[in-house]
């Protein structure tokens, strides 16, 4: 008996992913459990484990391969000492499904496609003054014609979908491929000096969803300076207690910016056509920086934890983050999020909503600056925070109520024990 080892989908919105490495070879032996190959997402890097136990007989897509679809079969196992001739009609069978994936993407008979190719080669050969631009329209691409256009060097703003919605499919590139060289992306020139690293999974989801997020969320934002002097006496004072743990500032900010969101449920909100959906629990979303973007891993009900337990939590979240290990769970939902850059002496900055969350928090570096306290000039440690609002679920007296709520816990962490 043969089976099939598919493609897995490792959370709900994947779709695609890169076969990076097999911990198998052809021809040995695995067992349920086994860990066979690691799959890259654009956010972590998965293990995949044997369901059956048998004989990895054929692997059918490479180690390395990218944009390998959900459920397209890449190895099969071979079980109960089945003859090679299970095998080789296993393998075919895979490949007729590819194949047949492939022809799903030209969703027009062949007739009707060779109608429209005069119009697609038309159109990808005009100068690109006369086509409509690209902000004007969002562009829908087959992933197949995607790859092959690339593979052409075709530009696919000069090509006219006939899928569709206006959808770019395979016979749409086949056309293109054989119009003047207008359609074709420039080639740079021959002085420029650079480096082109393509882009990873991870760097294209987030420039897709950031995007995303400034074209259709709009965003308001909100700053308030806090002083920070009675923060860093307390974590002084709590570090010096034991050597089991280390509390930052980071942690502590967390932790405040839970117990505002149950202070403020309002602002405890995400955007939905449905309606506004507002969050019981305070689950906290903490930008971390890995190498080739960021992610962020989530400290779940932080409101209801204390500043020990999610010290330990970001130590271990951030550890494997940064090694690509953290399990869908870990950073996708949230319901607010916290970006630092404190620690790279940023005083300000603005941060891009996460949707579908209605509020993120920029915080920046704490710095002696000038105050005045009841009329007095002195010095205090101060630093900004930005709220970045969602005004379609948050408004600016809920902002402000949030931010005054968060200020307060700052400048007096004492109260967090109330």
């Amino acid at each position: 008996m043969t089976i099939e080892i598919l493609m897995p989908a490792l959370s709900p919105t994947m779709t695609e992913g890169t076969l990076a490495k097999w911990h198998t070879g052809e021809g040995e032996k695995v067992a349920p459990g086994d860990i066979i190959a690691e799959i890259e997402t654009d956010k972590a890097t998965m293990e995949v484990e044997a369901v059956d136990g048998g004989t990895l007989s054929k692997i059918l897509v490479p180690e390395g391969t990218a944009e390998v679809q959900v459920n397209q079969v890449i190895a099969v196992l071979l079980v109960d000492d089945e003859d090679s001739s299970a095998l080789d009609a296993a393998v075919a069978n895979a490949a007729k499904a590819k194949d047949d994936r492939a022809t799903a993407e030209v969703v027009k008979p062949e007739t009707q496609a060779a109608t429209t190719s005069s119009s697609a080669r038309a159109e990808a050969t005009q100068p690109s003054s006369t086509q409509k631009p690209s902000g004007d329209k969002r562009m829908f691409v087959s992933p197949l014609a995607r790859r092959l256009a690339a593979k052409a060097g075709l530009n696919l703003s000069l090509i006219r979908g006939s899928g569709p919605n206006g959808r770019i499919v395979k016979a749409d590139v086949d056309a293109a491929v054989a119009a003047p060289a207008p359609a074709r992306a420039p080639a740079p020139t021959k002085d420029a000096d650079f480096e082109l690293v393509p882009h990873t999974a991870m760097r294209k989801a987030i420039a897709r969803r950031l995007t995303e997020s400034k074209q259709t969320v709009p965003h308001f934002y909100l700053t308030v300076d806090c002083q920070i002097d009675q923060l860093l006496e307390t974590r002084k004072e709590l570090n010096s207690r034991s050597d089991a743990y280390k509390i930052s500032v980071n942690d502590m900010i967390i932790k405040m910016c839970a117990q505002a969101l149950i202070e403020v449920p309002a602002a405890n909100a995400a955007w939905s056509e449905e309606g506004a959906r507002y969050f019981k629990s305070a689950d906290i979303a903490v930008a971390v920086a890995v190498p080739g973007g960021l992610i962020t891993p989530i400290i779940r009900g932080a409101h209801g934890k204390g500043l020990r337990t999610i010290s330990n939590e970001m130590k271990e979240l951030v550890g494997r983050a940064r090694e690509g290990k953290l399990k869908p769970e870990e950073y996708e939902g949230g319901t607010f999020s916290v970006s630092n850059l404190g620690m790279f002496r940023i005083r300000e900055f603005a941060a891009v909503i996460n949707p579908p969350q209605a509020c993120i928090l920029a915080v920046g570096a704490g710095e002696k600056r000038p105050v005045v306290t009841d009329g007095a000039l002195g010095i205090a440690t101060v630093m900004t925070c930005t709220l970045s609002v969602d005004h379609r679920v948050v408004d600016g007296a809920v902002g402000a109520e949030y931010l005054a709520a968060l200020r307060s816990l700052i400048e007096s962490p004492l109260s967090l024990m109330l």
